[in-house]
């Protein structure tokens, strides 16, 4: 179960980065990570056209809003992107079948995978066609603006993020007044088919001023895990409850060999008695410790696959129970009960057969 919410951790942090439209990224040197980005110079991303190998560009322009419950009238935050009119910037075909619908003024796109604390805005879209939402921007107490929810999308949010809605950039600018067109958060570069990858990074990095940084998209991916891995309460907190849950296990199998090997003292007592080796008794632990980890391992991955479908129903999450990690959790229970099985074989290398009979 660990395991599985520090890998919703890190692959709900990615949803937006793997889903961009782009073979190269610009981001400013600031930039910390998606929740805590930092703009710089949209002339920077048009620089770049002037490259060989170069072929497209698009900005990318988000920020967050207050977004008002349609039922509650409470106000939770929401992740907000703005498009250029024709510029798609999202690989999702619900989106990019709905960009000219975002051309016209204060409409937008709303994730219905987005909690629940919005509303039921995606389920009200599909009976009725149109949603009528208010925004807020979070340095404002009374203005307000209204948005006409026009289609919805699947994206999901993050441990950083509760909702994502899009909108056209004139109307992000209209709402966050203090935004310039200027300054974007992120630059996608799409590159002509066949060129490099790294010798066009290369050639950027070497020729454009270095308030900027030029990322593939692996290298984006992976400056978001490290945010969240290193930089946030969350990620170590999650480190230190697999560490725990490691040492925990290996102190529950422990007791469990232990209290085995104590009930059949005067058994393995006779065993040493008429010449078996240490060697031999502490294979026949191992067994046992070999037995305790397969028929573990089978309810414990039955019950967590059930918890994770809970979870990832009440949190939106991408919780699940996938290949690898089920064969890490099996190599890790081996690994916790061999050591358990050191520890408990002790006592039978210190038993002498002469004051057990």
């Amino acid at each position: 179960m660990q395991l599985g919410f520090q890998d919703a951790l890190f692959s709900s942090a990615v949803r937006v980065h793997q889903k961009l439209i782009g073979d190269l990224f610009l981001v400013s040197t600031q930039y910390k990570a998606l929740v805590a980005p930092q703009s710089f110079p949209k002339s920077r991303l048009y620089q770049t056209l002037a490259f060989d190998g170069v072929e497209a560009v698009s900005p990318v322009y988000f920020q967050f809003g207050k977004l008002k419950n349609i039922e509650t009238g409470q106000k939770f935050s929401i992740f907000m992107f703005g498009l250029e009119p024709g510029s798609p910037i999202f690989d999702l075909p619900e989106i990019n079948r709905n960009l000219d619908v975002l051309k016209q003024a204060s409409t937008a796109l709303y994730d219905r995978q987005s909690r629940p604390e919005f509303g039921p805005i995606a389920e009200r879209f599909d009976e009725t066609g149109a949603v009528s939402l208010e925004i807020t921007p979070f340095n404002s107490i009374n203005t307000a603006y209204r948005l006409n929810v026009k289609g919805v999308f699947s994206l999901g949010p993050s441990f950083g993020v509760d909702g994502n809605l899009i909108t056209n950039l004139t109307t992000l600018i209209n709402i966050f007044t203090d935004r310039s067109t200027e300054s974007i958060d992120i630059g996608l570069v799409k590159l002509k088919p066949g060129a490099n990858v790294q010798q066009v990074k290369a050639n950027l990095i070497a020729h454009l001023p270095d308030d900027i940084q030029v990322l593939t998209r692996q290298e984006f991916i992976g400056m978001e895990r490290a945010y969240w891995n290193e930089r946030t309460p969350i990620g170590f907190t999650f480190r230190l409850m697999v560490t725990m849950g490691f040492i925990v296990g290996i102190g529950i199998a422990y007791q469990i060999l232990y209290s085995n090997i104590s009930s059949y003292i005067t058994e393995y007592a006779t065993l040493k008695a008429i010449g078996f080796t240490n060697g031999y008794l502490l294979i026949t632990v191992f067994q046992q410790a070999v037995i305790l980890a397969v028929f573990s391992y089978l309810p414990g991955i039955v019950f967590s696959s059930r918890l994770f479908s809970l979870a990832r129903e009440a949190t939106r999450l991408p919780i699940n129970m996938n290949v690898d990690q089920s064969l890490l959790v099996l190599v890790s229970i081996f690994l916790m009960c061999s050591i358990s099985g050191v520890f408990a074989v002790q006592k039978l290398r210190s038993a002498d057969p002469a004051d057990i009979f």
